[in-house]
């Protein structure tokens, strides 16, 4: 069966630290094996014999189910499936819940050259965390220009041109009691059909540049509550240029997007002029968007109030001319 392909490779080192898994075949090493793509697999079918359509460059977990088979199969049985499995190039084979393999089992890995790890973890909530690391490893990313803040717990992404006030913008913020992510440059990744995660390359992390100040050690000046290493993306405040001859929502009836990654994320354009305090605005514009997430739309609500008052006046009217 054709594999999946990925053009990014992990090695499966790095996962033995985070993950503290247990080195189950010394002999084998380790350095070069690599895992391609955010799966993982559990060989439930291979075990019985049944090899067509065997995606092996996944990780192999083996969890409770699987391990009690394996118990139960005779030895020679136990050898050939083993055999077959590990004939595969496998990046490495997990044993879950502090179970481990009969030294059969490892001396065919060893010959095979693939490797077997144990963890005392249950195997759900493993492969719930394996996943969520791989998918981040292996998800599809960019950079923009711009700054990023934690705003009440919303993720704010703040663009405009160079020298607009973003970073400015986001020292007010900080002042306010409000976390820094990331300045200037902003990683983002896309790790799942909903969620797009931004961050600071490690290089600037939680560093500032203020124009006529320089760079600024925001985690240094402000303390640790002023930072945050990651943050969702849940919306977009474009800072332009104020001019008479550019039409603005007033209203904010319908939500403008801007496509991040294949996902569409809300994006509002907030004009500058002099004496507008953007923090304030960013505070409320942050606020605003949690609540038409929790269902309600101030501007809707307007505009239902002005209709039944309408209706209510043309009834009215109606009514006296009945009269």
């Amino acid at each position: 069966m054709d594999q999946e392909q990925n053009l990014i490779s992990i090695g499966i080192d790095r996962l033995l630290a985070p993950f503290e898994l247990k080195k189950l075949t010394p002999d084998v090493d380790t350095s070069e094996k690599m895992v391609s793509t955010r799966e993982v697999y559990r060989p439930g079918f291979q075990l019985t014999g049944y090899f067509d359509h065997f995606i092996y460059n996944r990780i192999m977990i083996i969890g409770k189910v699987e391990y009690e088979y394996i118990q139960q199969m005779g030895a020679t049985r136990r050898r050939e499936i083993f055999e077959k499995m590990f004939s595969y190039d496998i990046p490495c084979m997990i044993f879950c819940r502090g179970n481990v393999p009969d030294d059969e089992i490892i001396a065919i890995a060893e010959k095979s050259k693939v490797p077997i790890f144990g963890t005392d973890a249950p195997t759900s909530p493993f492969m719930g965390r394996i996943i969520a690391e791989l998918s981040e490893v292996f998800a599809q990313s960019t950079t923009l220009h711009g700054v990023l803040v934690d705003v009440y717990g919303e993720g704010v992404l703040i663009m405009g041109e160079s020298g607009i006030g973003k970073s400015e913008a986001a020292l007010e913020l900080i002042r306010r009691g409000h976390r820094l992510v990331a300045d200037d440059v902003v990683e983002i990744r896309r790790i799942s059909d909903k969620v797009l995660v931004g961050q600071a390359p490690p290089i600037t992390q939680y560093f500032l540049e203020v124009r006529g100040i320089g760079i600024i050690d925001v985690k240094t000046l402000f303390g640790v509550e002023s930072i945050m290493p990651r943050q969702n993306i849940d919306l977009i405040i474009k800072l332009e240029e104020w001019s008479k001859e550019t039409e603005f929502d007033r209203l904010g009836l319908d939500d403008e997007h801007m496509n991040i990654l294949g996902l569409d994320v809300v994006c509002q354009s907030l004009p500058i002029r002099p004496g507008r305090n953007l923090a304030v605005i960013c505070e409320v514009a942050a606020i605003n968007h949690r609540q038409k997430k929790m269902g309600y739309n101030a501007a809707k609500e307007l505009y239902k109030r002005v209709e039944d008052n309408m209706a209510r006046k043309a009834a009215e009217k109606a009514a006296k001319e009945e009269k």
